[in-house]
């Protein structure tokens, strides 16, 4: 049992379906769980610790609806071909990257990562893991990390016969082995879905066998799904159906199932995620750089999908990806107007829904009884802040300010933007030098 902590003297944000803006109340957290909000002089501080968050707006911690945590130490490599295309860059980058990653390459990339999470207010990521040199152990090795810095995650192996069958299998074992994990110790910081790379590595024996293990363990899938035309015109050549059919006709849609990307779906597939109550994760940011296009958000909208904001891992910074979100969807929409309330959604709703849908409680809003993960920014808005300005002021405000405090199931993770983690944030950085250096070498 955490002890418990009060928040008080700053502007509470709650967003969520409520969505409203409280001034001089406070919180008070017990137990992993906002237990009150109230007007201060109604909340109780006996026996807790208290922030003053003054001159603070009081959030929701952010959440990552797609993350790979295994990519940080290839920044700054230049050893990669020029790519034509997007498959060109998983051949000639990532495919090479992750079949030379070691165990402890995986946990130091995770804790880089995590660490700027904290730092950046995001709570809780959603990971889709790949490491074909050292498959069994590598989510034990991320959730050791993420424990480390103190965030929520839920993880998954990115199953894929690129590399052959041996692999596949690991694959397919490794995800077990972490869903009951998961289910066993009941962590709350720890949700595990069932991981596959995309359906133009699988083959349908794979994809079966995925369906059947996680249908026996009571999981559901986290999958690329039609990122590229790649995807498609492979699945059209060699299997006579377009993806989400395949996945759907494969058992692999549902309502605990996270499609990645959906960038070139059409509208039967599109009904198909509807109808199967499947959830998506957008990356704008990396459709963007691999040259792949940008979602058609208003078509989902308009379907009523479950659309989530991800960052395929350019950035942990989710205010970052949402305003990039909003310029491209101007641009796919050809309208310097459109989508506002689309976009701000994923972030702003549909994130908290599919943690909360994973997790199996409420993740992601101020609420009585919702996990105590929130975050303090510097914010003293210089317009009006209130309940029909608030997606405002989130893009175009509080995406520009610091991050003074984190908390993540009551527990203080940074205060002050001090970490208050056992993590000595110069070493874990001079390890992930020594770390990249050696992965370069052996690229």
């Amino acid at each position: 049992m955490s002890q418990p902590l009060v928040i008080r003297g700053g502007v509470i944000l709650t967003l969520g379906e409520d969505n409203r803006v409280l001034r001089d109340h406070a919180i008070r957290v017990e137990d992993g769980r906002i237990h009150k909000i109230a007007p201060a002089a109604e909340v109780d501080a006996a026996g807790a610790r208290v922030i003053d968050a003054a001159g603070k707006a009081v959030l929701p911690g952010w959440i990552n609806a797609h993350m790979h945590f295994y990519s940080t130490l290839v920044r700054g490599l230049g050893k990669a071909k020029p790519s034509r295309d997007f498959v060109d860059q998983l051949r000639n980058l990532w495919w090479r990257l992750d079949r030379r990653l070691t165990l402890d390459d995986t946990y130091v990339s995770a804790l880089v990562m995590a660490v700027a999470a904290v730092r950046s207010g995001t709570t809780t990521l959603i990971d889709h893991h790949a490491s074909p040199g050292a498959v069994r152990g590598s989510l034990d090795a991320i959730a050791r990390a993420v424990k480390a810095a103190g965030l929520r995650a839920c993880l998954c192996y990115e199953v894929s016969d690129r590399d052959g069958a041996d692999v596949a299998q690991a694959g397919l074992e490794e995800n077990a082995a972490f869903i009951r994990r998961c289910k066993e110790e009941k962590d709350p910081q720890l949700r595990a879905l069932f991981g596959l790379h995309a359906a133009f590595t699988l083959g349908d024996a794979t994809l079966d066998r995925a369906a059947a293990m996680g249908r026996e363990l009571g999981a559901g899938f986290h999958v690329h799904t039609a990122e590229s035309p790649a995807d498609q015109e492979y699945n059209m050549r060699e299997h006579g159906q377009r993806v989400v059919r395949r996945l759907r006709d494969h058992g692999l849609l549902g309502a605990g199932t996270i499609c990645a990307h959906c960038v070139h779906v059409d509208d039967a597939e599109l009904d198909l995620l509807a109808e199967t109550q499947t959830m998506v994760a957008h990356n704008p940011q990396s459709n963007l750089n691999n040259a792949v296009g940008i979602a058609d958000l208003l078509a989902m909208a308009r379907r009523g999908i479950t659309v989530g904001l991800g960052t395929d891992a350019m950035t942990v910074r989710m205010l970052e990806e949402l305003r990039v979100a909003l310029w491209a969807q101007h641009l796919r929409q050809n309208g310097p107007t459109a989508a506002f309330m689309e976009v701000t959604d994923t972030l702003l709703v549909h994130n908290p829904a599919i943690a909360s849908r994973l997790w199996g409680f409420p993740v992601g809003r101020l609420a009585e009884g919702a996990a105590a993960d929130l975050i303090l920014v510097d914010y003293d808005p210089p317009t009006p802040l209130e309940p029909a300005t608030v997606r405002g002021h989130v893009v175009f405000g509080l995406s520009q300010a610091a991050v003074d405090t984190t908390v993540v199931g009551g527990r203080v993770l940074m205060t002050g933007k001090r970490l208050e983690r056992d993590v000595d944030e110069a070493a874990l950085a001079a390890r992930a030098r020594e770390l990249a250096a050696s992965l370069w070498d052996r690229f």
